[in-house]
């Protein structure tokens, strides 16, 4: 029996409809696909959302009402208007009055302030003398962009405002001197602003990745199975899982530093086994987050996904490319809740500053206190599993 082939316009005409259906085919089961994988259908309409939201209102290239300290030697009304005119510049609000030299240079050192002004015992009888005294305005100049706007404002918009307290009519020269003293980075280097925090950012992408496929991973290659009949804990697993990559974390951040300093020329002013110490407990944190993440997802796609939605906003919110102090507040609450915020102030402060545990108590007590949330719930999640 033989068949008949159709040959000509009549087969160009079968081929080309086949194509089409073929296409038509693999389209509507790719959508069905998409359908029933309603994690990544979420992730295709929620994040473009959410990001252009969040960060379209949180980031802000010109920080107003920056934290800042004054350390007020005489309490004059002098010493008063000058305030009052720094913080009606929108660039400075003071949250720490203090009167010791010590507790104003470990407010600068520990980043709880940006700016620090100095005014002197005898300040206003020197001004009205005609002396022309100083007023120091310290600033932490680790963020460039942060402290540049802030100290290009002083000097007109000071004179100005202090009128009516010294002379009336058109003002005259400026009765005292402005002395702005950028701290830690006086050259406004963005190398040494940039590169500590390339630290955390790296370790963040890296850490996160490792580890959110580290379960679904095992699904996917079908060991799961044998993993769960063993006689293992959750928290063994975790352990087992996480260990590793701390060690590889740890040769990470090692070679980070070490480039940093010969090749860029960044400074470490402070304990390298404090670094080292806080830098271990950043990598167990994100990867706890990354193991999280991994328990969540279905496959190997969607821990990426993860991952990545996790990462944009870890880099934007932190303070690694725009001055945290500038955010709303809202943002700022979202950005303290991010491991790598914590840890950039870290890293800045004992590279920079030569910042000891004192000054770092509170960025030290978040990142352990986000690893401790996140390894919670990534063993909740796998014990669920197991059932």
């Amino acid at each position: 029996m033989s068949t008949v082939q159709t040959t000509g316009p009549a087969r160009e005409i079968r081929d080309r409809f086949g194509f089409w259906r073929r296409s038509y085919a693999m389209m509507a089961k790719e959508f069905i696909q998409l359908r029933r994988d309603r994690v990544s259908f979420a992730m295709i309409i929620a994040i473009p959302v959410m990001q252009l939201l969040l960060f379209g209102y949180a980031i802000n290239t010109t920080p107003h009402h920056l934290p800042s300290a004054v350390l007020l030697q005489e309490d004059s009304d002098l010493a008063r208007s000058i305030l009052k005119a720094l913080e009606n510049t929108a660039y400075f609000r003071f949250v720490y009055e203090v009167h010791d030299v010590d507790e104003f240079d470990n407010l600068l050192k520990s980043g709880k302030v940006l700016f620090g002004v100095e005014i002197p015992r005898g300040f206003e009888r020197a001004v009205r003398r005609g002396d022309k005294p100083a007023l120091l305005v310290a600033a932490d100049a680790t963020d460039p962009v942060a402290a540049s706007s802030a100290l290009g404002s002083l000097g007109m918009i000071v004179q100005t405002a202090l009128a009516h307290d010294l002379y009336i009519g058109d003002p005259p020269a400026m009765p005292f001197e402005i002395r702005a003293h950028a701290r830690y980075n006086p050259a406004a280097e963005s190398r040494l602003n940039i590169v500590p925090g390339l630290v955390g950012t790296i370790l963040t992408m890296t850490m996160l990745i490792f580890t959110a496929l580290s379960v679904t991973r095992e699904i996917e290659r079908g060991t799961m199975e044998s993993l769960l009949s063993m006689p293992i804990k959750p928290v063994e697993v975790m352990i087992g899982k996480i260990v590793p990559y701390i060690l590889v974390g740890f040769v990470q951040a090692f070679l980070i530093v070490n480039i940093g300093v010969f090749l860029f020329g960044v400074p470490v002013l402070g304990n390298l086994f404090l670094l080292a110490g806080l830098s271990t407990l950043f990598i167990a944190a994100n990867l706890a987050i990354g193991y999280t993440f991994s328990t969540i997802a279905q496959n190997q796609l969607q821990a990426i996904q993860m991952s990545f939605m996790f990462f944009l906003p870890s880099i934007l919110l932190s303070g690694f490319m725009f001055p945290f102090a500038g955010m709303p507040a809202w943002a700022q609450y979202i950005g303290e809740c991010l491991p790598l915020t914590h840890y950039i102030r870290i890293v800045r402060a004992i590279m920079l500053k030569g910042a000891t545990m004192p000054n770092l108590r509170f960025d030290t007590l978040a990142l352990a206190i986000l690893m401790l949330v996140a390894m919670t719930i990534a063993v909740t999640r796998f014990r669920r599993t197991l059932d």
